[in-house]
């Protein structure tokens, strides 16, 4: 099992983070966030292209955190491969030791840097995860090939317990993990009773699954506004608006912010870790941590 696998087979209550690669072909800067994680956080993701905006290879990127003794897992959009490439490229990071991989269907290129690019999209996350459990499970190619030595995969995909139509986030949570999916980690939880509501949905069905929620501390009220107004299922509680609006120290309350959230999704039946998104402000990793118990 990869390293994260057995910290959440263990009970263990883990820590993940989040890292984008550079826009250039140095992986140093990369490596410098990384010397800001280490030690702090049991797996690094290594995002794939985010919000449709070119990026080095999340597989390179993976390698590179790989290399520096971290744990990482490699996102995988079905947007920007078929399935020879997702496979492929699947089967080239297990041979460097990364076995965690996050499912994504991925952002339509019209949001990014290059709106012209065709989408590929010829399988979804649900159809990724179904297709690489093949692969590590029957040593299975989706063309019906077979792979000497399979890969070993941890699985997860995401799921966004706060988009339209809510009644079915639990259904398609279901779907997911029924595809393959061993973890899951959330979209940005502002709203704690809104998550609470979403696990006891996914009690009744009885899924069986970790879930990390995700935690971005807000660094301004301007950045909570923007992601209420432009992100789709991210939901923010006008008190907490009002409290950043409010704050004489920003990035202070922010802090706070971000730790007393990560204290009360600790406290929800389900919730079996958190996965912070703190892109651009890594250095204040430790004082979140600490701010939350966690340290």
């Amino acid at each position: 099992m990869s390293r994260l696998a057995e910290r959440l087979a263990a009970g263990r209550f883990v820590v993940t983070a989040e890292v984008t690669t550079p826009v250039g072909a140095d992986s140093a800067p990369l490596r410098r966030r990384l010397e800001l994680y280490r030690g702090l956080v049991d797996a690094v993701n290594v995002t794939d292209n985010p919000s449709a905006r070119v990026h080095m290879a999340s597989w390179a990127g993976a390698i590179a955190v790989r290399e520096a003794n971290c744990e990482p897992v490699l996102q995988l959009t079905c947007r920007d491969r078929n399935r020879l490439a997702l496979q492929s490229d699947v089967l080239g990071v297990a041979a460097f030791g990364v076995e965690n991989v996050l499912c994504l269907t991925g952002d339509h290129p019209v949001r990014g840097d290059h709106p012209q690019a065709l989408p590929v999209y010829d399988l979804d996350s649900l159809q990724e995860l179904a297709m690489l459990r093949g692969l590590r499970d029957e040593g299975r190619l989706a063309g019906g090939g077979k792979v000497e030595p399979p890969p070993r995969l941890f699985l997860g995909a995401v799921e966004n317990p706060f988009a339209a139509p809510q009644e079915l986030r639990a259904w398609r949570l279901e779907k997911k993990v029924r595809a393959g999916a061993q973890f899951i980690q959330t979209q940005v939880v502002y709203d704690v009773a809104g998550l609470a509501s979403f696990l006891e949905a996914v009690r009744r069905r009885d899924l069986q699954v970790p879930i990390l929620a995700g935690v971005c501390p807000p660094k301004s009220a301007r950045m909570l506004r923007y992601l209420a107004e432009k992100v789709p299922g991210i939901v923010v509680p006008p008190a907490l608006l009002e409290r950043m609006e409010k704050a004489a120290d920003p990035r202070a309350e922010g802090i706070a912010v971000g730790a007393q959230i990560i204290r009360a999704v600790r406290q929800l039946e389900g919730v079996r870790g958190v996965h912070l998104s703190i892109v651009g402000w890594e250095e204040e990793l430790p004082r979140v941590l600490e701010a939350a118990g966690l340290r």
